[in-house]
């Protein structure tokens, strides 16, 4: 299998045209297949129309807004892969992005050469799960819900799916195969992320958290995926 899907299909949604364009103008350069869309009734119209590998989608737009878009993606059975376009300086933006479960984001102006290799990751984290080793072939247990790793799935304890992003499944992988092992933030964001690490990159922290609250039984008490001060996370099941 290929690290990226053969001329992979993004669908980019911002309100400004020349931008807008200017993305889509990029990407077809380098060997991507673009659609456009100036508003999120068009992105729905393109989503319901095609097969989308990934979403570049700004926040700042009028109507409907990019956070109100991704919360309905996330809320139905949409697992397709988000990054968030954010005006400079919009923390908050990008926390509230990440903890609705966007998979990445990248803030305006737009880096062309960032923005692909944004889309590469992201798409690298969407297929299928490579072959795993015999001793990883089984359901890992975190805290009241279990990874099915070959079949790339969380489970509660009622065998219902717990709906899950690329990354998010990428980090309880990553936790799974180093039980025990205190992972550092640059080890997770290389583990399961595709880049290094920002000293103030709080994209980790964000996400661990959101998977807290579908894993814990009191995500202000976990049990499973402990944070050991100073250092990082422990994956260390009773």
């Amino acid at each position: 299998m290929t690290d990226v899907i053969d001329q992979p299909h993004v669908l980019i949604c911002d309100d400004e045209p020349d931008l807008r364009e200017m993305l889509g103008e990029y990407l077809t350069r380098r060997g991507f297949s673009a659609t456009l869309a100036a508003s999120a009734a068009e992105l729905r119209a393109a989503l319901t129309g095609a097969q989308v590998d990934a979403v570049v989608l700004d926040i700042a737009m009028p109507g409907e807004d990019g956070l109100s878009v991704l919360r309905s993606l996330r809320a139905g059975a949409e697992r397709v892969p988000v990054l968030m376009l954010t005006a400079a300086g919009e923390t908050i933006d990008r926390i509230i992005g990440l903890e609705m479960g966007a998979d990445d984001y990248l803030a305006k102006p737009v880096d062309l050469r960032e923005l692909e290799a944004r889309i590469k990751a992201v798409l690298r984290r969407a297929v299928a799960p490579a072959p795993v080793s015999d001793a990883a072939r089984r359901r890992w247990r975190f805290g009241r819900c279990w990874l099915d790793i070959p079949a790339a799935k969380l489970f509660d304890e009622t065998g219902g799916e717990v709906p899950l992003t690329a990354m998010e499944f990428n980090l309880l992988r990553l936790f799974a195969e180093n039980r025990g092992r205190v992972l550092n933030r640059d080890q997770i964001l290389e583990g399961a992320h595709d880049r290094s690490w920002d000293p103030f990159d709080r994209s980790i922290d964000i996400r661990i958290s959101r998977i807290r609250r579908k894993i814990e039984t009191n995500p202000e008490k976990p049990e499973a995926i402990r944070t050991v001060r100073g250092i990082g996370y422990v994956y260390d099941p009773k």
